[in-house]
């Protein structure tokens, strides 16, 4: 008998639960979101990826995805959502909670870090890590690697060999980024690039020892976490099956080792919707790869893309700004924000001569401010790097304005700046026992007990630098070529501040390049200050305006009488994320905002845009930039600056240009 039959009655087999009724959502979510976050929130099955624009409910959309995927009858146990904090976890599913009530426990939620243990503890075992594990901290990585050092014999090098804590920075750049060892130095730490046979030794004996004693740290619970699932390909699809579902917050922040574990997670149905924005990849120096979110298509062919463009925290003033700045970037998602809320005053693009009328300005501009209603809280500058700010510091203790920074240390917190000054009060005031104390002990072979009994005897002699002279034993050359350095500075004809501090630093650079590996960047924050005593006439104005309070404190303990608000002063990199209402962005000027650094390498270049356009979309009604048409070089002097290039293609119509002129006592504002 033939069993194919074309005249036989056909019997059709349903899906399971075919004839069961649509189960009713519990939300309106048409209602509760705009059209662009509703289609990328309706997203079930496949890759997708959500470009959401600055302020455009990035937040709301992952919330209500998880509650939708929930609210559609899918498990909650199979839904993983990977955030860079604890904190922002718990806050997004404590909001699904209260969109679908209890069934958002059973999410899976948290760092990669935390979930990466989570599974290490349970399959482990088929790489040779026992569930016991332990994980070092910073702390902990850093003594081992002291360890090591001395016992491969790198304790006493005769040269000048990276810290600990240094050489645990450039480990972790070279897991993070999957660089070899030799690119990180290159590229990043060139200072210490002849000690690459030696760093590569101790490479290999940190890794073998982490091995052997079952210690983890915390960036090896990605790599154990990627070794595991490339290897055991019984646990990846158990771990894969488990998390049908995948969210990944930030993307653009994420390194090229995360983005393979997320490649590896979704190995069985690629169900991974990742948000982020291209526009706002600004952490590379922590090994985050704009290169992540761009290639996500690549990565997982037939990805949607949606774009999340209204904004809901600026005036289309500032997001005319914000789009104009990012349009040329060469290498984007194009999106353009725009807002329902109201038109709004115009950026003001603000011209200075120097770099203190840019501080007097910012100050005395947050003032009136103020006295219009605005709060200090509600008000920020923001700036590329920290020490663009040191001189509007010194202005805001001045006017008594209390502050709070973020990103980078205050000025006068900051240990080599402590250092110089220390000095420059010594030359001012032989007799200042608390500098003698901090300087006296960058001697090499003086302790506390030294200084003090040193000190005892300065202030008493006639001639201080003389007792230095007379000193004996393992610190006799140290502090004779201290006295020479103070005498040096007191003996400047004329007692030019700036001159008396080049001397000073001179000596201070060996003993610089001693204490800090990071001494490169601190030395251009000394520099800075050189520049900042050009305006004085003798040193005894520059070190009362520079430290109005005793050398322990900060500049941030200065308060005015009654309030309890603080301006905010940050880098962009600490202020992502946040949102003032009026904005004040220093130092637009090539060289500084972009930074030279960044102007033979395309891909910085780019990055520094992408800040840019971070700093002007966390304004969201008043927004300053500032830039000063003298700039003074250390080398050069004086010279004609040149406004940032991220300006060059901006539609003047745009900003309203101000020219600040100072006319005797009276300030005067030129359109």
């Amino acid at each position: 008998m033939n069993p194919v039959n074309s005249d036989a009655n056909v019997y059709v087999l349903k899906p399971p639960n075919a004839d069961a009724p649509v189960r009713p959502l519990a939300r309106d979510y048409a209602q509760e979101l705009n059209p662009q976050q509703l289609a990328a929130v309706e997203v079930v099955d496949g890759p997708a990826l959500v470009i959401a624009g600055a302020g455009s409910g990035k937040t709301r959309v992952l919330v209500y995805r998880v509650a939708r995927l929930i609210d559609s009858g899918i498990d909650p146990a199979s839904i993983l959502l990977l955030t860079f904090t604890r904190k922002a976890a718990q806050e997004m599913l404590g909001r699904v909670g209260l969109l679908i009530g209890p069934h958002s426990d059973r999410v899976m939620g948290g760092t990669f870090h935390s979930v990466a243990n989570q599974l290490l503890r349970r399959y482990g075992r088929a790489i040779g890590l026992e569930p016991g594990f332990t994980i070092l901290d910073r702390g902990d990585s850093e003594d081992l690697v002291n360890l090591l050092r001395v016992q491969v014999g790198l304790g006493e090098t005769g040269r000048r060999f990276p810290r600990k804590r240094t050489i645990v920075e450039i480990f972790s750049k070279a897991s993070n980024t999957l660089r070899p060892l030799d690119d990180v130095l290159l590229n990043e730490y060139a200072h210490f690039v002849d000690y690459r046979v030696e760093l590569e030794a101790l490479q290999k004996a940190y890794e073998a020892t982490k091995r052997q004693r079952q210690l983890v740290d915390y960036d090896d619970l990605l790599l154990r976490l990627r070794e595991l699932l490339a290897v055991d390909d019984p646990a990846r699809r158990m771990i894969s099956g488990t998390w049908r579902y995948i969210l990944v917050d930030e993307y653009q922040d994420t390194n090229r080792l995360q983005a393979e574990v997320v490649r590896h997670l979704a190995a069985t149905h690629e169900n991974v919707m990742v948000v982020g924005d291209d526009s706002q990849s600004i952490y590379s120096f922590r090994g985050a790869t704009f290169r992540n979110i761009m290639e996500f298509p690549d990565q997982f062919p037939g990805t949607r893309i949606f774009k999340l463009e209204e904004n809901y925290r600026s005036t289309q003033s500032v997001l005319a700004l914000a789009n104009a700045i990012i349009e040329g970037a060469t290498d984007k998602y194009s999106k353009t924000l725009f807002t329902h809320q109201q038109q709004g005053e115009r950026p003001i693009l603000v011209q200075t001569v120097g770099e203190n009328p840019q501080s007097r300005f910012v100050v005395q501009k947050i003032l009136e401010l103020r006295e219009e209603g605005v709060p200090l809280e509600n008000m920020a500058v923001l700036f590329r790097s920290s020490f663009h700010a040191f001189d509007l510091e010194v202005e805001l203790v001045k006017q008594g304005i209390p502050f709070l920074k973020r990103g980078g240390f205050k000025f006068i917190e900051t240990a080599h700046v402590k250092d110089l000054v220390a000095h420059a009060r010594i030359v001012h005031n032989p007799l200042d026992n608390v500098s003698w104390n901090r300087v006296l002990q960058l001697v090499d072979g003086v302790g506390q007990k030294r200084a003090k009994d040193l000190i005892a005897q300065l202030v008493e002699a006639e001639a201080s630098y003389e007792v230095l002279r007379q000193g004996g034993g393992r610190s006799a050359l140290g502090l004779c070529h201290l006295a020479e350095a103070l005498e040096s500075a007191s003996q400047v004809e004329d007692a030019s501040p700036p001159d008396q501090l080049q001397r000073l630093l001179n000596y201070y650079y060996p003993i610089l390049k001693e204490q800090y590996d990071d001494y490169p960047k601190r030395i251009r924050d000394l520099e800075h200050l050189m520049v900042m005593a050009e305006r004085y006439a003798n040193l005894e104005e520059f070190l009362a305006d520079l430290t109005l309070e005793p050398p322990e404190t900060s500049v941030t303990e200065v308060d005015a009488p009654g309030r309890d608000e603080r301006l905010v002063l940050s880098t962009i990199h600490s202020a992502k994320g946040l949102e003032w209402h009026c904005v004040f962005v220093l130092w637009l000027v090539d060289g500084r905002f972009p930074s030279t650094y960044a102007f033979q390498d395309e891909d910085g270049l780019e990055e520094e845009r992408r800040l840019l356009y971070v700093a002007v979309t966390r304004a969201k009604r008043l927004l300053y930039l500032t830039f000063p048409v003298q700039v003074y070089d250390k080398i050069t002097g004086t010279i004609l600056s040149k406004p940032s290039r991220f300006l060059d293609d901006v539609d003047a119509s745009l900003v309203e240009p101000l020219s600040v002129v100072e006319d005797g006592d009276a300030w005067r504002w030129q359109s």
